[in-house]
């Protein structure tokens, strides 16, 4: 048994020792505000094939903690969509796409670059890629989304470009031409996310200027010339060589 010779001495060093700041509890939706975000981080750099034990570890919570703010994994998943997906569409592209002063030419230009620049993150695209390679609940959903409110204004507004005026359905080849103009511009957002490779040039690596995505647009538009006044997808007969 030890004999303290000078108590004073410990009081004096135990004093010196600078003490933890008590953490703040987080109310409610703080704390929901806290998994999710963690949760976004999480799939979008595992997947969804990531453990929930290990997303509460990574987020700072214990799993019970998680559980009782989601108490299924698919519930955390349709939160994250929300956020993610449904939650970054703005209300304000339906009026510009449905406003009949601009040219269809300036309002794709200005959908598009904002589509592509604020819009397509880097958590919406990988966790994009990601559901695609599982069970597709989101590529289903959002896909949805784009049936019903993009893709019909994009092939009318197109069909106005070229003087036509008509709402039958899109034949397949006005579907696949909107196709490549919708993809070309998720495809620069998968070379920067997926590949990890330059937009363009290396100076720019996070950017893609309005002029870039003009330019897409007006090659998307001449394209149609040829057949967007078609829309029961036959083809046109050549004629014979003289």
């Amino acid at each position: 048994m030890s004999i303290q010779t000078n108590p004073d001495k410990v009081i004096e060093a135990e004093a010196t020792v600078p003490k933890s700041p008590a953490r703040r509890r987080l109310g409610v939706a703080e704390r929901e505000r806290q998994i999710l975000d963690g949760a976004i981080q999480f799939f979008s750099v595992h997947g969804f094939y990531g453990q929930l034990r290990d997303l509460a570890k990574s987020i700072g919570v214990t799993h019970a903690l998680l559980y009782h703010y989601f108490p299924t994994k698919q519930a955390l998943v349709d939160r994250v969509y929300l956020e993610v997906f449904e939650g970054r569409w703005r209300a304000e592209w339906d009026a510009l796409l449905d406003n009949p002063d601009m040219t269809v030419e300036d309002k794709l230009t200005a959908f598009y670059w904002e589509y592509v620049t604020i819009t397509l993150s880097k958590e919406f695209v990988r966790i994009l890629v990601f559901a695609g390679l599982t069970d597709h609940t989101i590529t289903d959903r959002f896909f949805a989304m784009l049936r019903a409110r993009l893709f019909p204004r994009l092939i009318r507004e197109t069909r106005r470009h070229r003087g036509v005026v008509s709402r039958a359905r899109p034949s397949e080849r006005e579907m696949e031409l909107l196709m490549g103009l919708h993809g070309g511009f998720f495809y620069i957002t998968m070379r920067r996310w997926i590949y990890a490779q330059d937009v363009y040039s290396e100076s720019a690596h996070e950017g893609y200027d309005e002029t870039l995505v003009r330019d897409r647009v007006r090659a998307y538009l001449s394209a149609s010339r040829d057949f967007f006044g078609d829309t029961t997808g036959s083809t046109r007969k050549r004629p014979a060589p003289p």
